[in-house]
């Protein structure tokens, strides 16, 4: 019994075949020559000539070879001419080292001992972020934290290496998003134009699409790029920095492009070289994992600012907590979801005295249930809802309040910086 199924020898087919060898003889012979001459030619070291892929220079440039490779290279062209690196400089107090008697000149020798005087001030660096163009004016969208500094100044860097100063125009008062302007610089009278990035759709990312990072890498290596994947939607961290700034951020967008310190403001790009999103934070003690804001979320704030350089949002007045299942269950709640009206942990109040929450009777221990006739959720959270709002709006609220379900009505009001 065989192992393979192997098919019956068919002896006349075979005989068939022999003899049309034999009647095509000169045929069979020419390509058993082309063989051995194909072999020994190689074997003889017979020179052929192939196209070798050398180094990028004038004369012959690297050809991508793949479509993907190119999708990427046209995006960074498309958007690098108008990504900036801003510089953050400082007057901060220089010491000199004097040694001085400590018995007040008593004249002991070998009693003196160091200590250091302020001889002044000097301009210094003190970190760095970037930001991209938004306008032809000079408009640049960066990140809060990197221009939170009242007394410090700060300078751009063009991506051809032209310097300007900058003002901060406007802090947006919820999310870590700021839009400061360049210095109205003119070579004689003429104004100078800058070119504006193109803004995508961050509402049809998804997940696994490539993404690009550019900006000024650790605040030295200015137009970093750095390429990855979307890969985690709706994201909630707590980002904080220096000074002491720290926030919480919804609906934030996780990537596998390497965001590092500096990268702050910089665009996240998809393959068409549009923004989708702000670089913003890193997690520490991970690998890969960076944040950056939906560019939706700040499309409000350069419309708003071009209008009148001032970022507004609607006001409620109220502090929540998001319920989910495991927050039902730990406090015995009656609902798996809607915003719970709490006081915050260093004794913040529930409900701000004053606001249109406080006129309209939202009380602590509140849930509410929707805003507007939207369904609060984690994924679709209050703060993501009222966005969509402006200040003096009229909305309604459906509350739970112990057993009773009742509705509010609500004209917001406004909070800006």
């Amino acid at each position: 019994m065989s192992l393979y199924n192997l098919p019956e020898f068919n002896i006349s087919k075979i005989k068939k075949i022999i003899l049309e060898i034999k009647k095509n003889k000169v045929v069979w012979t020419m390509v058993l020559a082309f063989i051995i001459f194909f072999a020994v030619g190689f074997g003889a070291g017979i020179k052929i000539k192939v196209p070798l892929i050398r180094n990028n220079t004038a004369e012959n440039i690297y050809t991508p070879q793949i479509s993907y490779e190119q999708a990427i290279i046209n995006s960074v062209k498309t958007a690098a001419p108008s990504v900036v690196s801003i510089i953050i400089t400082k007057n901060l107090p220089v010491y000199e080292q004097q040694w001085v008697d400590p018995f007040g000149g008593l004249g002991i020798p070998g009693f003196e001992i160091p200590q250091y005087v302020q001889k002044g001030t000097k301009k210094q660096e003190v970190g760095g972020g970037s930001g991209f163009i938004v306008s032809e004016e000079g408009l640049i969208l960066t990140n809060k934290h990197v221009v939170l500094d009242k007394k410090a100044e700060y300078t751009v860097f063009t991506n051809d290496g032209q310097k300007f100063p900058a003002k901060v125009v406007a802090l947006d008062p919820v999310q870590d998003l700021a839009i400061i302007k360049i210095d109205n610089i003119s070579n004689g009278s003429e104004q100078v134009k800058f070119k504006a990035i193109k803004l995508g759709d961050s509402s049809e990312i998804q997940i696994g699409q490539s993404s690009i990072a550019i900006g000024n890498a650790l605040g030295e290596f200015r137009n970093t790029v750095s390429v990855g994947v979307i890969s985690g939607l709706g994201r909630t961290i707590f980002a904080s920095g220096q000074g002491g700034f720290s926030e919480t951020l919804e609906d934030i967008i996780q990537t596998d492009a390497a965001i590092n310190s500096g990268n702050s403001g910089g665009p996240l790009l998809n393959l068409k070289g549009e923004v989708i999103g702000i670089n913003t934070a890193m997690a520490q003690g991970a690998e890969a994992i960076g944040f950056a804001i939906p560019i939706n979320r700040a499309k409000r704030d350069i419309e708003q600012v071009s209008r009148g350089n001032k970022i507004v949002y609607p006001f409620l007045g109220v502090r929540y907590v998001l319920i989910n299942e495991q927050i039902k269950e730990d406090n015995k709640l009656s609902v798996d979801y809607g915003a719970w009206v709490k006081k915050g942990d260093s004794g913040e109040p529930a409900v701000t005295k004053n606001s249109v929450a406080d006129k309209a009777g939202v009380k602590e221990d509140d849930i509410i249930l929707e805003f507007n006739g939207e369904k609060i959720t984690q994924d679709n959270s209050m703060a993501k809802i009222i966005t969509k709002y402006n200040p003096g709006d009229k909305i309604t609220l459906k509350i739970l309040r112990d057993k009773d379900e009742i509705s509010l009505d609500v004209i917001l009001g406004e909070r800006s910086e």
